[in-house]
């Protein structure tokens, strides 16, 4: 073992490792981090389109809402630090913030440069030593007790406590390969599947490739497992040439990932007109089809779907656009609603991790203590961020979990 000692080692330096790095250094003690690309922060500067989503202005019962499988493990974190913690602490680093719909909070600059730079210059400055290019291989332990670790080249750093925030296995380009579950593995935890989440969706036939390049709002999409109806979301989608984008299918691609892995049918139900009932969609179709009797079809339905929509709409449908308004019945008029109000898609995958925001799946909850975040297999060993097995909606939820859990982690093992 190299005579290198610290207080705490981080393993990452993402930002889970960096809000634990800096916060275990303000407790007072020595700290260094390991990242094993050249720089840190990759991910964030990714994030929010490059804007970086920092957080999500909610209250602790909306957020728990928006987190999977157990969101009642985020209690203790979110007790200790949350978003006015958040909001403060970029606020003294010089990053003020803007809130824009949906409760979501972004850097005033929009510049998620800005949120790695200050969080780099304040570890920095609190004396974080941050060695770049080191991939750790191991975490070494001697007879039951964390002592250190050891990197690929060979060299070898102890420590009293140590920080795994390697993060999961999406965007595999910005360091995230899911080393951190074979570390976490060795010493004999549970790792649980992981599989992409908030990541676009594969969809069988061509409606949805009839449809690419369109965007639609106040949506809702439901989820459809064996045949049977899982969940629901409102609000904005995006037809592909694959399949099926946009914040409410992200938000459901989780489940239907899952599922997809376990040899599950899987479909998704669009409603593009969730406001109206059948009842009161049948009446508007049949009050616009009267008022425009003498008219053809393809031109009533410029009142009800955007142009995009119209042609694979009479296709799927079997209706002939050059068809007279008048000259629509009851049945034809019916699977115009059906169409409407039931989409059908079957879901045959997905993109794959290189456009995954994030993982689901990792470090098995039952085996670290909320309050702590510290490890119930080994003491010392703390966890932060992607590597657990939580994760969350788009919309900042995400990265205030690494905030949160980051900075119980930091005080936690800092406690020497």
């Amino acid at each position: 073992m190299s005579d290198t000692h610290y207080d705490v080692i981080v393993i990452g330096g993402g930002a889970a490792g960096l809000i634990a790095a800096g916060t275990a250094a303000e407790a007072g003690a020595s700290v260094l981090l390991l990242e094993s690309m050249q720089r840190a922060g990759r991910k964030l500067l990714i994030t929010g389109k490059g804007r970086c989503n920092i957080t999500n202005n909610a209250d602790i019962p909306e957020y728990l809402k928006h987190i999977y499988p157990l969101p009642k493990f985020c209690r203790p974190m979110f007790s200790r630090f949350f978003v006015k913690d958040t909001l403060r602490h970029f606020r003294q680093l010089d990053v003020p913030s803007i809130e824009e719909r949906g409760k979501r909070v972004f850097p005033q600059s929009e510049r998620s440069m800005d949120v790695v730079d200050a969080l780099v210059s304040w570890v920095t400055h609190h004396g974080v030593t941050i060695k770049y290019k080191r991939k750790v291989k191991h975490i070494i332990t001697d007879e039951h007790k964390l002592t250190g670790v050891s990197l690929d080249m060979g060299a070898e750093f102890s420590c009293t406590s140590c920080i795994l925030t390697t993060g999961g296995r999406s965007y595999p380009a910005t360091g995230s390969t899911g080393d951190g579950y074979r570390m976490a593995a060795e010493i004999g935890h549970k790792i649980i599947p992981p599989h992409p989440a908030l990541v676009p969706l594969e969809t069988s036939g061509d409606l949805a490739p009839s449809l690419q390049g369109l965007s639609m709002k106040n949506v809702e999409a439901s989820l459809w497992v064996n045949n049977k109806k899982q969940r629901s979301e409102f609000g904005e989608m995006l037809f592909t040439h694959f399949g099926l984008s946009g914040p409410i299918i992200l938000s459901l691609s989780r489940d239907a990932v899952i599922a997809l892995s376990n040899n599950q049918s899987v479909e998704l139900e669009i409603d593009c007109k969730p406001a109206l009932s059948d009842t009161t969609l049948n009446a508007r179709l049949l009050r616009e089809l009267d008022a425009h009797g003498k008219a053809k079809l393809k031109a009533m339905l410029k009142n009800l779907v955007p142009l995009k929509m119209i042609l694979p709409l009479c296709k799927n449908t079997g209706l002939d656009p050059e068809k007279f308004c008048n000259q629509v019945n009851a049945a034809e008029r019916k699977r115009i609603l059906q169409w409407l109000k039931h989409m059908r898609f079957t879901v045959q995958g997905h993109t794959g991790w290189n456009d995954a925001i994030i993982t689901s799946g990792g470090i098995d909850l039952k085996e670290i203590n909320p309050s702590t975040m510290e490890s119930k297999v080994l003491p010392n060993l703390y966890f932060a961020g992607e590597i657990i097995d939580i994760d969350a909606d788009t919309g900042g939820y995400n990265l205030q979990i690494a905030w949160s859990s980051g900075y119980v982690a930091g005080q936690s093992a800092a406690v020497i």
